[in-house]
Protein backbone atom coordinates (compact mmCIF):
# COMPACT_ATOMS: atom_id res chain seq x y z
CA UNK A 1 0.00 0.00 0.00
CA UNK A 2 1.44 3.34 -0.67
CA UNK A 3 0.42 6.23 1.21
CA UNK A 4 -0.89 9.58 -0.17
CA UNK A 5 1.87 10.65 -2.08
CA UNK A 6 2.05 7.12 -3.95
CA UNK A 7 4.89 6.42 -1.86
CA UNK A 8 5.84 3.20 0.60
CA UNK A 9 5.56 4.31 4.29
CA UNK A 10 8.97 5.29 5.38
CA UNK A 11 8.86 3.00 8.27
CA UNK A 12 7.85 -0.30 6.14
CA UNK A 13 10.94 0.49 4.26
CA UNK A 14 12.93 0.55 7.14
CA UNK A 15 11.86 -2.17 8.88
CA UNK A 16 12.51 -4.03 5.73
CA UNK A 17 16.29 -2.93 5.43
CA UNK A 18 16.48 -3.89 8.97
CA UNK A 19 14.71 -7.64 8.43
CA UNK A 20 17.04 -7.97 5.07
CA UNK A 21 19.90 -7.08 7.58
CA UNK A 22 19.10 -9.47 10.55
CA UNK A 23 18.51 -12.37 7.89
CA UNK A 24 21.91 -11.80 5.84
CA UNK A 25 23.28 -12.10 9.08
CA UNK A 26 22.24 -15.22 10.08
CA UNK A 27 22.85 -16.42 6.86
CA UNK A 28 19.31 -17.08 5.26
CA UNK A 29 17.99 -16.89 2.16
CA UNK A 30 14.15 -15.42 1.92
CA UNK A 31 13.04 -18.41 1.13
CA UNK A 32 14.69 -20.42 4.10
CA UNK A 33 13.67 -17.60 6.56
CA UNK A 34 10.28 -17.68 5.33
CA UNK A 35 9.96 -21.54 5.29
CA UNK A 36 11.64 -21.27 8.98
CA UNK A 37 8.61 -18.70 10.18
CA UNK A 38 5.80 -20.64 8.01
CA UNK A 39 5.28 -17.89 6.04
CA UNK A 40 5.34 -17.56 2.29
CA UNK A 41 8.46 -16.51 0.37
CA UNK A 42 6.37 -13.49 -1.32
CA UNK A 43 5.31 -12.19 2.07
CA UNK A 44 8.98 -12.12 3.20
CA UNK A 45 9.97 -10.55 -0.06
CA UNK A 46 7.57 -7.94 0.38
CA UNK A 47 7.82 -6.94 3.53
CA UNK A 48 11.83 -6.26 3.07
CA UNK A 49 11.13 -4.16 0.32
CA UNK A 50 8.61 -1.74 2.75
CA UNK A 51 5.79 -2.77 0.06
CA UNK A 52 3.75 -4.62 2.84
CA UNK A 53 3.77 -4.29 6.46
CA UNK A 54 4.42 -6.76 9.31
CA UNK A 55 2.12 -7.90 11.24
CA UNK A 56 3.07 -8.14 14.97
CA UNK A 57 2.99 -12.44 14.83
CA UNK A 58 5.39 -11.80 11.88
CA UNK A 59 7.65 -9.56 13.93
CA UNK A 60 7.51 -12.17 16.93
CA UNK A 61 8.60 -14.87 15.17
CA UNK A 62 11.43 -13.58 13.12
CA UNK A 63 12.57 -11.70 16.28
CA UNK A 64 13.41 -15.07 17.98
CA UNK A 65 14.81 -16.82 14.98
CA UNK A 66 16.94 -13.60 14.00
CA UNK A 67 18.13 -12.73 17.45
CA UNK A 68 17.02 -9.17 16.30
CA UNK A 69 16.69 -7.67 20.15
CA UNK A 70 13.70 -6.28 20.09
CA UNK A 71 14.72 -4.08 17.38
CA UNK A 72 11.96 -5.10 14.88
CA UNK A 73 9.31 -5.33 17.80
CA UNK A 74 10.08 -1.79 18.71
CA UNK A 75 9.16 -0.82 15.50
CA UNK A 76 5.89 -2.65 15.25
CA UNK A 77 3.63 -0.15 16.73
CA UNK A 78 4.71 2.12 14.13
CA UNK A 79 4.11 0.06 11.77
CA UNK A 80 0.69 -0.49 12.59
CA UNK A 81 0.25 3.49 12.54
CA UNK A 82 1.11 3.62 9.20
CA UNK A 83 -1.61 1.51 7.98
CA UNK A 84 -3.75 4.11 8.56
CA UNK A 85 -4.11 7.29 6.27
CA UNK A 86 -1.58 10.16 6.74
CA UNK A 87 -4.46 12.30 7.98
CA UNK A 88 -5.56 10.13 10.57
CA UNK A 89 -2.06 9.17 12.06
CA UNK A 90 -1.78 12.17 14.45
CA UNK A 91 -5.10 11.46 15.90
CA UNK A 92 -4.84 7.88 16.41
CA UNK A 93 -1.60 8.42 18.41
CA UNK A 94 -2.97 10.76 20.37
CA UNK A 95 -6.19 8.62 21.17
CA UNK A 96 -4.17 6.50 22.67
CA UNK A 97 -3.27 8.86 25.50
CA UNK A 98 -6.54 9.53 26.33
CA UNK A 99 -8.70 8.80 29.27
CA UNK A 100 -11.75 10.07 27.85
CA UNK A 101 -13.06 9.97 24.52
CA UNK A 102 -16.33 11.42 23.40
CA UNK A 103 -17.78 11.49 20.10
CA UNK A 104 -20.44 12.66 18.10
CA UNK A 105 -21.27 10.96 14.28
CA UNK A 106 -23.53 11.73 12.10
CA UNK A 107 -22.70 9.53 8.84
CA UNK A 108 -21.44 6.39 9.38
CA UNK A 109 -21.04 3.70 12.45
CA UNK A 110 -17.76 4.95 14.50
CA UNK A 111 -14.73 3.28 13.75
CA UNK A 112 -14.61 1.82 16.91
CA UNK A 113 -17.88 -0.04 16.81
CA UNK A 114 -18.15 -1.12 13.59
CA UNK A 115 -17.98 -4.90 12.54
CA UNK A 116 -15.45 -5.96 9.89
CA UNK A 117 -17.75 -6.50 7.13
CA UNK A 118 -19.50 -2.98 8.06
CA UNK A 119 -16.32 -1.08 7.85
CA UNK A 120 -15.01 -3.28 4.53
CA UNK A 121 -18.48 -2.08 2.81
CA UNK A 122 -17.54 1.49 3.92
CA UNK A 123 -14.11 1.31 2.24
CA UNK A 124 -15.28 -0.32 -0.93
CA UNK A 125 -17.83 2.73 -1.15
CA UNK A 126 -14.93 4.99 -1.01
CA UNK A 127 -14.38 7.28 -4.35
CA UNK A 128 -11.63 6.97 -5.99
CA UNK A 129 -11.83 3.60 -4.91
CA UNK A 130 -8.63 1.84 -3.19
CA UNK A 131 -7.20 -1.30 -4.04
CA UNK A 132 -8.19 -4.37 -2.18
CA UNK A 133 -4.60 -4.94 -0.24
CA UNK A 134 -5.47 -1.22 1.39
CA UNK A 135 -9.25 -2.29 2.05
CA UNK A 136 -7.98 -5.17 4.00
CA UNK A 137 -5.22 -3.04 5.44
CA UNK A 138 -7.32 -0.19 6.81
CA UNK A 139 -9.72 -2.85 8.13
CA UNK A 140 -7.32 -4.58 9.58
CA UNK A 141 -5.95 -1.58 11.84
CA UNK A 142 -9.59 -0.21 12.22
CA UNK A 143 -10.34 -3.89 14.04
CA UNK A 144 -7.33 -3.38 15.91
CA UNK A 145 -8.32 0.24 17.64
CA UNK A 146 -11.42 -1.33 19.02
CA UNK A 147 -8.97 -2.70 21.64
CA UNK A 148 -9.29 0.62 23.38
CA UNK A 149 -13.30 -0.12 24.29
CA UNK A 150 -11.77 -2.55 27.12
CA UNK A 151 -8.22 -1.24 27.33
CA UNK A 152 -7.67 -1.10 31.46
CA UNK A 153 -4.52 0.96 32.17
CA UNK A 154 -5.86 2.86 32.28
CA UNK A 155 -9.46 2.68 31.48
CA UNK A 156 -10.71 4.51 28.92
CA UNK A 157 -14.37 6.40 29.52
CA UNK A 158 -16.22 6.31 25.68
CA UNK A 159 -19.61 8.42 24.84
CA UNK A 160 -20.63 7.77 21.47
CA UNK A 161 -23.42 10.06 20.45
CA UNK A 162 -25.48 8.91 17.18
CA UNK A 163 -27.96 10.39 14.87
CA UNK A 164 -30.88 7.77 13.97
CA UNK A 165 -30.24 7.98 10.54
CA UNK A 166 -26.99 6.01 10.95
CA UNK A 167 -28.96 2.98 12.42
CA UNK A 168 -31.65 3.45 9.25
CA UNK A 169 -28.90 3.26 6.85
CA UNK A 170 -28.25 -0.42 5.48
CA UNK A 171 -24.43 -0.24 4.52
CA UNK A 172 -23.46 -3.63 3.39
CA UNK A 173 -27.04 -4.41 2.97
CA UNK A 174 -29.53 -5.61 5.61
CA UNK A 175 -27.60 -8.84 6.59
CA UNK A 176 -24.61 -6.80 7.24
CA UNK A 177 -26.45 -4.08 9.18
CA UNK A 178 -28.32 -6.25 11.04
CA UNK A 179 -24.99 -7.57 12.83
CA UNK A 180 -23.46 -4.17 12.84
CA UNK A 181 -26.18 -2.71 15.01
CA UNK A 182 -26.11 -6.07 17.06
CA UNK A 183 -22.57 -5.34 17.98
CA UNK A 184 -23.64 -1.51 19.18
CA UNK A 185 -25.82 -3.64 21.32
CA UNK A 186 -22.93 -5.64 22.63
CA UNK A 187 -20.47 -2.73 23.11
CA UNK A 188 -23.15 -0.93 24.99
CA UNK A 189 -22.91 -3.52 27.86
CA UNK A 190 -19.21 -2.44 28.32
CA UNK A 191 -19.07 -0.60 31.50
CA UNK A 192 -17.60 1.99 30.41
CA UNK A 193 -19.19 2.83 26.69
CA UNK A 194 -22.22 4.69 26.35
CA UNK A 195 -23.86 4.94 23.18
CA UNK A 196 -26.82 7.36 22.97
CA UNK A 197 -28.65 8.01 19.78
CA UNK A 198 -30.07 11.69 18.63
CA UNK A 199 -33.30 11.16 17.13
CA UNK A 200 -34.51 12.59 13.63
CA UNK A 201 -37.54 14.41 16.12
CA UNK A 202 -35.05 16.45 17.82
CA UNK A 203 -35.25 18.91 14.37
CA UNK A 204 -32.71 21.38 15.55
CA UNK A 205 -29.28 20.72 17.06
CA UNK A 206 -25.70 22.01 17.13
CA UNK A 207 -24.23 19.25 15.01
CA UNK A 208 -26.33 20.23 11.79
CA UNK A 209 -23.74 23.21 11.26
CA UNK A 210 -21.09 21.24 11.87
CA UNK A 211 -19.95 17.37 10.99
CA UNK A 212 -18.36 14.82 13.08
CA UNK A 213 -15.92 15.23 16.06
CA UNK A 214 -14.28 13.82 18.82
CA UNK A 215 -13.30 15.11 21.63
CA UNK A 216 -10.18 13.54 24.10
CA UNK A 217 -8.83 13.93 27.15
CA UNK A 218 -5.38 13.03 28.34
CA UNK A 219 -4.19 11.81 32.07
CA UNK A 220 -2.48 14.92 32.23
CA UNK A 221 -5.58 16.60 31.34
CA UNK A 222 -5.00 18.39 27.90
CA UNK A 223 -7.88 18.51 26.21
CA UNK A 224 -8.26 18.61 21.95
CA UNK A 225 -10.56 17.78 19.18
CA UNK A 226 -10.45 16.01 16.18
CA UNK A 227 -12.56 17.13 13.39
CA UNK A 228 -12.29 15.11 9.89
CA UNK A 229 -14.54 15.37 6.71
CA UNK A 230 -13.55 14.13 2.64
CA UNK A 231 -10.24 12.78 3.83
CA UNK A 232 -9.60 16.43 5.19
CA UNK A 233 -8.57 16.43 9.47
CA UNK A 234 -7.91 19.21 11.81
CA UNK A 235 -6.94 18.65 15.36
CA UNK A 236 -7.89 21.64 17.31
CA UNK A 237 -5.90 22.92 20.31
CA UNK A 238 -6.85 26.42 21.05
CA UNK A 239 -8.67 26.34 24.23
CA UNK A 240 -11.22 28.71 23.66
CA UNK A 241 -12.55 26.79 20.45
CA UNK A 242 -11.89 23.13 22.30
CA UNK A 243 -14.09 24.46 25.28
CA UNK A 244 -17.03 25.65 22.22
CA UNK A 245 -16.84 22.14 21.17
CA UNK A 246 -17.11 20.38 24.45
CA UNK A 247 -20.20 22.57 25.22
CA UNK A 248 -22.22 22.07 21.38
CA UNK A 249 -21.01 17.77 22.31
CA UNK A 250 -22.72 18.14 26.06
CA UNK A 251 -25.91 19.48 24.48
CA UNK A 252 -25.83 17.09 21.98
CA UNK A 253 -25.59 14.40 24.68
CA UNK A 254 -28.71 15.65 26.33
CA UNK A 255 -30.98 16.14 23.42
CA UNK A 256 -30.05 12.38 22.63
CA UNK A 257 -31.47 9.51 24.03
CA UNK A 258 -29.76 8.04 27.17
CA UNK A 259 -28.03 4.40 27.02
CA UNK A 260 -30.96 2.63 27.98
CA UNK A 261 -33.80 4.13 25.30
CA UNK A 262 -31.07 3.85 22.65
CA UNK A 263 -30.64 0.48 22.69
CA UNK A 264 -34.23 -0.43 22.78
CA UNK A 265 -34.38 2.17 19.55
CA UNK A 266 -31.68 0.12 17.99
CA UNK A 267 -33.54 -3.03 18.88
CA UNK A 268 -36.42 -2.17 17.02
CA UNK A 269 -34.65 -0.73 14.11
CA UNK A 270 -33.02 -4.05 13.71
CA UNK A 271 -36.34 -5.95 14.20
CA UNK A 272 -37.30 -3.89 11.26
CA UNK A 273 -34.41 -5.12 9.03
Amino acid sequence: MANETGERPAIWVGYGKLLKLFRERAGLTQQQLADAVDYSYELVASVEQGRRPAKAVFTEAVESLLDAGGTLRTLQPQIELAKFPAFFQNFALLETEAVSRFSYDPGVVPGLLQTEEYARSLLHAQYPPLDDETVEQRVSARLARQSLLTRQKPPLALVFVIEEAVLRRAVGGAGVMRDQLGKLLECGQIRNVDIQVLPTTVVGHSGLNGGPMVLVETSDRNQAVYLESHGVSTLVFDRARVSELWMSHGMLRSQALGPEESARLVERVAGEL
